[in-house]
């Protein structure tokens, strides 16, 4: 039932049949409701497989997400803008086809100068990631923090540090579990400022295959 303030020529709140009447800073507005004629249409579906396939990339890394796009919070979550970013940047395929382009895909973003020459080794149950230090050059400075993901898609898990080692020291070590032996993980490297008022965009650094020791 809807309420009719000034009359009938006033706005009214409520509803009347698909109508729904309010204001909004002292502004009158109506709007109808409408249902979309065929919910599972060709397009619809597609941007359901879509987002389903993001979630299940980011899903894993939610708690590192707060961090890596802390800087987003103000207009939305972080872990939306990291949706975000990857359905309009690292989507590929349609349908049963759709999939995570890895390497275009960010854990996280903000204005921190990035990783230079970020790569690592595997060896024996561990990754070693390794980079330049850049200090000195734009934002970056020697206390930056090193942040990493080893993603697990195939387990739906992943490890991560948001408070690693510090730029200056141009390594970090990160285990992986046992159980994770014959799955194919992707690894991600980004930095924080010590002070945490700033973050860098993540770099891909590329995926191994986990083998026994």
């Amino acid at each position: 039932m809807a309420i009719i303030n000034q009359g009938i020529l006033g706005g009214f709140s409520g509803k009347i049949g698909n109508v729904v009447g309010g204001n909004w800073k002292g502004i009158n507005y109506m709007r109808v409701l409408t249902k979309p004629t065929n919910p599972n249409s060709e397009k619809q579906v597609k941007q359901r497989t879509k987002f389903t396939t993001a979630l299940s990339f980011l899903q894993p890394i939610t708690p590192f997400l707060r961090v890596g796009y802390k800087l987003y919070t103000a207009k939305q979550t972080a872990f939306n803008a990291a949706m975000s970013q990857v359905l309009t940047n690292a989507i590929t395929g349609e349908n049963e086809n759709t999939a995570v382009d890895f390497s275009k895909a960010q854990v996280s973003a903000g204005t921190l100068t990035p990783a230079v020459n970020g790569a690592f080794t595997y060896d024996s149950g561990e990754i070693t990631l390794t980079w330049d230090d850049n200090s000195g050059s734009g934002t970056a400075k020697a206390t930056d923090k090193s942040m990493y993901v080893v993603l697990n898609p195939v387990k739906s898990d992943a490890v991560y540090e948001t408070a690693g080692a510090v730029r200056s020291v141009k390594t970090q070590i990160a285990d992986l579990p046992a159980e994770w032996i014959g799955d194919t993980v992707h690894v991600y490297l980004a930095f924080i400022a010590d002070d945490g008022k700033d973050v860098a965009n993540s770099a891909y650094l590329g995926s191994v295959e986990v083998v026994a020791a």
